[in-house]
């Protein structure tokens, strides 16, 4: 049987360790799998340098290896993930799973299946709910803007609410969380990839569906590598 290879790829460097346990608890053993980023190999300099965002511009933020958190322009990013995505095309992977919720248009890959989470989690959201609203919270106010354009499957236009995975305490989700329930959000959704289970634990009290970004596209990966 041909060896399956599974890329993965983050905006930031890799491997992300909040976010590997999660793609392998639902790809099976059997799949190879190789981690990039396309920070990968930059000091910090050089990422402010050639990715950092400018006031007023679409922005991600995401994790570097050594912790420290990086906002990064969509704009200046969108050719980095281009070439990181053709080299791991080139190493054969069957799939290759972007670690980023943020929207990039006309990303490719020549053999690769390519999941994008902003392809799969709004269509996947809109379904789930249909007439009930929706609650987002953002890593970056700028992104309440910037990364709405997603959610027009809605039935109903979504809350939004900010809380960083990266920088900001529990506490801090648990009050963006409430926020979003009392202005009438019966379900949320972790817009950042970097959101993890603890997270969603932060949220526990609210009793409300809490839906992680990860986790949705992982499951998601793992039908594709199911058989």
């Amino acid at each position: 049987m041909r060896e399956r290879i599974l890329g993965t790829l983050t905006i930031g460097q890799a491997p992300r360790a909040d976010i590997v346990p999660i793609i392998d608890a639902h790809v099976p053993p059997a799949v190879r799998c190789i981690h990039r980023g396309v920070l990968d190999g930059l000091a910090r300099g050089e990422i402010d340098r050639r990715y950092g965002a400018q006031p007023g511009e679409a922005a991600l933020v995401t994790r570097l290896l050594d912790g420290s958190v990086v906002t990064l322009s969509r704009r200046e990013m969108r050719d980095g993930v281009q070439h990181a995505l053709s080299a791991l095309d080139d190493l054969g992977c069957a799939a290759i799973l972007l670690l980023c919720t943020g929207t990039f248009a006309g990303l490719r890959c020549r053999r690769a299946w390519l999941i994008e989470p902003d392809h799969v989690i709004p269509p996947l959201v809109a379904g789930l709910l249909a007439h009930r609203r929706l609650g987002v919270v953002v890593p970056i106010a700028g992104q309440i803007a910037s990364e709405s354009g997603k959610w027009q499957l809605l039935a109903r236009p979504p809350l939004f609410a900010v809380a960083s995975p990266y920088a900001d305490a529990p506490a801090a989700l648990a009050a963006a969380g409430a926020d979003l329930k009392e202005r009438g959000a019966e379900a949320i959704v972790l817009d950042c990839i970097g959101f993890t289970e603890h997270h969603r634990v932060a949220l526990a009290s609210l009793d409300l569906p809490v839906m992680l970004s990860n986790t949705v596209v992982a499951r998601t990966l793992g039908e594709l590598f199911a058989a």
